[in-house]
């Protein structure tokens, strides 16, 4: 399979009528990466709450941009989400992630997602670089 860059990823592009074009930033130095964002209530679970689903979903995202400070294509070969607490809809948040360890084509990743200075939720992911 052919993995292409087509501008309608879910999170990220800009392209997706209903993605949330979430914009991250990338830090070659550290190999981390953040985006800001707010979600509403289009992506809630119970009342009020962001769907999880949502959550596992940027966290996810972040790994794969913290990544991309190594390389242009990845893929998600593992991911292990611990929800700590509910994120509210229509308060910014922040989604961050960091690599943390390399072996060979293989990345291990620690990503966290804050709102209101607390951590909501966290990941540990694996990502397999195709490139």
């Amino acid at each position: 399979m052919d993995v292409r860059e087509d501008g309608y990823c879910f999170v990220c592009g800009p392209q997706n009528p209903i993605g949330l074009k979430a914009r991250f930033a990338i830090d070659p130095d550290t190999k981390s990466s953040r985006c800001e964002l707010q979600l509403s209530r289009e992506f809630q679970g119970w009342e009020n709450v962001v769907h999880g689903g949502m959550l596992s979903s940027l966290l996810d995202e972040a790994a794969i941009y913290a990544c991309r400070s190594c390389g242009k294509r990845f893929v998600t070969a593992e991911l292990k989400v611990t929800f700590r607490k509910p994120v509210a809809v229509g308060v910014p948040l922040m989604v961050s992630a960091q690599v943390v360890n390399q072996k060979r084509k293989l990345f291990e990743v620690q990503a966290q997602l804050e709102q209101e200075g607390e951590i909501c939720a966290a990941a540990e992911v694996k990502a397999f670089r195709l490139d």
